[in-house]
């Protein structure tokens, strides 16, 4: 039998259980919770908000490789020893998070081995998601791929809901999780949106209809 998956208010309480060692902050939209390169000493959970990871090449040229929603942990790599962080964080929109720093994490997942179990378990799967998105880049087109990820940015298929509306993001973001260039998206948006399967009214609206750019071989 599946096991639930754990809500966003449940990490809220169970995290209670860390006495020391934490705080909970705001940060506004498009601000920097950390830098690449800044030292990895605490791990965050995203309580409200959108966050994207972000790496920047020795030449400047940066990617988007994770979008991060309510629920989820980052800066973790500090758990396994990372000095230093490997990616920068950014605010998509106003947030508020959880910063736990490493030694009061490391002794909740050694003393708390219902939470230690329930956090593997939120990491792997989201392993499975980065899986995924690397043969996405293998092997897709730009188009299946910028058609995946507004699913995915819309929730598509959670709670039974047909269409959602996506919180703001450039296309020159999206192009960067693409991996292509901000005209491509531009186009692909445009012929999204004539097929019915976009909408801007007021926000970015995502239909159903989108998934059939992905199955459609």
């Amino acid at each position: 039998m599946a096991r639930k998956k754990i809500q966003p208010a449940d990490w809220e309480s169970l995290l209670t259980e860390v006495s020391y060692g934490k705080s909970i902050t705001k940060t506004e939209r498009k601000r920097r919770i950390f830098r690449q390169g800044d030292p990895a000493d605490a791990v965050f959970f995203l309580i409200h908000g959108r966050v994207k990871l972000a790496v920047t090449s020795k030449q400047g040229k940066e990617a988007i490789v994770a979008i991060l929603d309510p629920g989820d942990f980052f800066g973790e790599g500090c758990l396994a020893g990372q000095p230093l962080r490997m990616a920068t964080a950014i605010a998509m929109t106003d947030c508020t998070l959880v910063r736990i720093e490493k030694p009061a994490m490391a002794r909740m997942l050694h003393e708390k081995h219902h939470i230690s179990e329930l956090f593997v378990t939120h990491l792997l799967s989201r392993n499975i998601r980065y899986e995924e998105d690397l043969v996405d880049q293998l092997f897709n087109s730009s188009e299946r791929r910028l058609a995946r990820i507004l699913l995915l940015l819309s929730h598509f298929g959670k709670e039974g809901r047909v269409e959602t509306v996506v919180p703001r993001i450039s296309q020159e973001s999206l192009a960067q999780m693409v991996g292509t260039t901000r005209s491509r998206v531009s186009h692909f948006m445009n012929k999204f949106k004539k097929l019915g399967f976009l909408d801007y009214n007021g926000g970015l609206t995502v239909n159903s209809g989108l998934l059939s750019v992905i199955l459609h071989d």
